[in-house]
């Protein structure tokens, strides 16, 4: 693998860089995360406009996922998706992927396909089986 030069950049807009190392699928979708106050820093939640440093260690939650992510280098375009290790350090911890995969597996187990979506009280029962003191 090549050597990657760091940029030029350096500092960026949230919503950019989330977008830019495929942590969102698109530009708006960032922004919505981010006024929905589902990215932070520090427990601080964050704007879109928010300027990002390199070194900087953001909070994220992705559905049920919570992960960590490190600012490692700032891009002008999207990344490929072997580019994107470069540019972030994914400190989210190995418990927090077992648990969505758990949940994934639990969810897969309960709801046979076709039956639409869940109903107050099964979204209660995954709630608590989450122990998500947030909810959505």
């Amino acid at each position: 693998m090549k050597p990657v030069e760091p940029s030029a950049k350096v500092e960026m807009r949230a919503d950019k860089w989330l977008w830019t190392v495929r942590l969102f699928k698109t530009r708006a979708s960032a922004t919505t995360a981010c006024r929905d106050g589902a990215v932070k820093i520090g427990g601080n939640a964050i704007k879109s406009g928010r300027v990002l440093r390199i070194g900087e260690v953001l909070e994220l939650r992705q559905g049920v996922l919570k992960r960590t992510v490190k600012v490692l280098n700032f891009s002008s375009q999207r990344l490929g998706a072997k580019e994107v290790p470069h540019h972030l350090d994914d400190l989210t911890p190995a418990e927090e992927y077992l648990r969505v995969a758990e949940i994934e597996r639990h969810n897969r187990s309960q709801r046979p396909k076709g039956l639409g979506r869940p109903t107050k009280k099964e979204r209660r029962e995954m709630q608590q089986l989450l122990g998500d003191s947030e909810t959505n």
